[in-house]
């Protein structure tokens, strides 16, 4: 039986292995730009965060110049950067499972909701999901307290009243933060980019170290 009516997950570094993808856009923007290159080893710096705030806070840009980072970066990820995508190595079967026991399941990432629709269906698990829940051009639904809300009602739920039958899953305390910050329960991945620590901070408490270790936690 399944523990949550709605399971949302996060992308990058949850469901998709995509730190090549993302860090080669972000060299080619950087350096379009004619910038230096900031040291970008430390993937948990700029995998999780909406992409604007990766811009600002590790690359140091204007707001104008973060503008037109977007546009370049999005072009080099739609035509290159996306196809570095993998998926982690059990999770399809977690999704077919949860699928097949009723539960209603999204992505629910702060990336560019095109390319999350895009990289799903890369990654092959399009069928997985009832719906792909990502940011706006605009930026005006970018951050996982907003689209938390946002997935549940691409599922036909509604929020207010169902955030107990809710779960969001996530490798960062980005996905953490806002799940707090809805009301809603949290798993935290320990195989993603992001930090164990910076989770616990924001309240987090479950945590799987393997997408396999997802089942006991979601399906009783």
């Amino acid at each position: 039986m399944i523990k949550y009516k709605y399971v949302l997950f996060d992308l990058d570094g949850t469901i998709s292995e995509s730190a090549v993808g993302i860090r080669k856009s972000l060299e080619h923007t950087i350096t379009e730009l004619g910038k230096p290159l900031p040291n970008l080893d430390d993937y948990k710096l700029y995998i999780g965060p909406p992409l604007v705030d990766t811009f600002r806070n590790i690359c140091h840009f204007s707001e104008a110049e973060c503008r037109e980072g977007i546009e370049i970066y999005r072009s080099f990820y739609d035509e290159k950067g996306k196809y570095f995508n993998k998926l982690y190595d059990g999770v399809k079967d977690v999704l077919v499972k949860l699928k097949k026991d009723g539960a209603k399941i999204a992505v629910c990432s702060s990336k560019y909701e095109k390319f999350a629709e895009e990289i799903v269906e890369i990654l092959g698990v399009s069928d997985c999901f009832d719906a792909v829940c990502g940011s706006t051009l605009d930026g005006s639904r970018k951050d996982k307290k907003d689209l938390i809300p946002y997935a549940v009602k691409s599922l036909g739920g509604y929020f207010n009243s169902e955030k107990e039958n809710t779960v969001m899953l996530g490798d960062t305390y980005f996905d953490a933060r806002g799940a707090k910050q809805c009301g809603v329960d949290f798993i935290g991945v320990e195989y993603g980019y992001g930090s164990t620590e910076a989770m616990k901070d924001e309240g987090a408490e479950v945590f799987a170290k393997t997408p396999y270790d997802l089942m006991p936690l979601l399906i009783g």
